[in-house]
């Protein structure tokens, strides 16, 4: 078991069933609705809880109700929420999600009107405590500065970064972490369509970081300079149920293989079973995987 500390967000997520994805400039009646916690962060902090993680989460709070149908969920999942900032204003981020009943595909709206969490808070926190730390590859002039204190911690740390999706001065996140784990989209937004070259051509520059890269229903690659670059497959999943969080549950496998010194071409093959797991199923309870 380690202790892992996540940096990002946590949502609400509203999320409304339908049959089929509606037409634009329609009414649609939806089967079902669901009001649950979510956030790519505490997503993937839900799924190493279940692997037998220590887990804390650090991010921010709106003091409002909202916050607490995020907290109560946390705390189902033995989440240690010690090191959130609150702030007295603002709103809790939500996510308004519409499921397609027909293949589990989802699309999400996402409104925030709340400060993410700030360097200085940052500090305030012992990080000597934690065997592995994840960031999600956002607010990034504070998450760079979060990184380059860990770097200079006394103690030395493993780390992670998500990039999910392209966001300006991202590319500066790069050089501050261990381990940098790459969505298909953000691929497709820097490089293009070949992923073997967009990990090839990086690690080129960063010959000792391990890069991951998620591929959708194709599987997933991966770079280090003991292996070169692997692949594996993706597991066929015939009953897709859900799908919000797949990216998240996959990024919680490699954390888990990565930090128990699993091989890498070991943390694609669990990664990507984890995930195919999770999309057949409503939620993140994977104690049936487990």
């Amino acid at each position: 078991m380690a202790k892992i500390l996540g940096i990002g967000i946590a949502t609400l997520d509203i999320i409304n069933y339908v049959a089929d994805y509606p037409v634009e400039d329609s009414e649609i009646r939806s089967t079902g609705q669901k009001i649950t916690r979510g956030g790519n962060i505490t997503n993937t902090l839900t799924v190493l809880s279940q692997l037998n993680h220590e887990c804390f989460w650090a991010g921010t709070l709106a003091d409002e109700p909202d916050a607490e149908t995020i907290k109560k969920d946390l705390k189902r999942y033995s989440i240690n929420t010690r090191y959130i900032q609150v702030h007295s204003n603002g709103k809790v981020p939500t996510s308004y999600i519409v499921l397609n009943e027909k293949n589990g595909s989802r699309s999400i709206v996402h409104y925030r009107d709340l400060p993410e969490l700030t360097f200085e808070h940052f500090k305030t926190i012992p990080l000597d405590q934690f065997n592995w730390i994840h960031f999600e590859g956002r607010n990034i002039a504070q998450t760079k500065l979060m990184l380059t204190h860990l770097n200079e911690y006394k103690t030395v740390i493993a780390s992670s970064i998500e990039f999910e999706k392209y966001r300006d001065g991202i590319e500066d996140l790069y050089p501050l972490s261990n381990t940098l784990i790459f969505s298909k989209d953000y691929c497709l937004t820097v490089s293009g369509n070949d992923p073997e070259a967009f990990l090839e051509e990086l690690h080129t520059t960063y010959p000792n970081k391990t890069m991951i890269l998620a591929w959708g229903d194709k599987g997933s690659y991966g770079i280090n300079k003991d292996q070169g670059i692997v692949f594996k497959p993706a597991i066929k999943q015939p009953n897709v149920v859900d799908t919000i969080g797949a990216g998240d549950t996959f990024n919680a496998g490699v954390i888990d293989s990565l930090v128990n010194k699993k091989s890498l071409l070991d943390a694609l093959d669990a990664s990507n079973k984890i995930a195919a797991y999770k999309i057949s199923v409503s939620g993140f309870d994977i104690s049936n995987y487990v």
